[in-house]
């Protein structure tokens, strides 16, 4: 059973990344957070392994997200999938980025 340290842990990391989406483009703001509640709403029930890949995950994200949202580095936002990260996906996981990337083609860049 996973502890309260956990889900502290996990409400300050949802927290910290609700945040940092008010820096995106309105677009992209409701594209993330829409994202990020239904991931974390999905893997609210996994076991230690999964929970541990799932938070490592997401301050990876939360950890670039600052760094492309820094104004004084002028970074773009978004970077390039590298293939090895690719060759991990299970099948669900490119089925959503599949999605994923259909829904943002949808949208017209601001």
């Amino acid at each position: 059973m996973i502890g309260d340290p956990h889900v502290s842990r996990v409400r300050f990391l949802y927290k910290t990344i609700l945040r940092l989406h008010r820096g995106l483009p309105e677009d992209l703001r409701l594209l993330g957070t829409s994202y990020l509640k239904d991931e974390f709403k999905r893997h609210k029930n996994v076991d230690v392994v999964a929970a541990s890949r799932f938070i490592a995950g997401w301050t990876d994200y939360a950890i670039n997200l600052t760094k492309q949202l820094d104004v004084k580095a002028n970074a773009k936002l978004g970077s390039n999938l590298d293939p090895e990260s690719l060759d991990n996906f299970n099948d669900e996981q490119v089925a959503q980025l599949y999605e994923l990337k259909k829904v943002t083609k949808a949208v017209p860049e601001s």
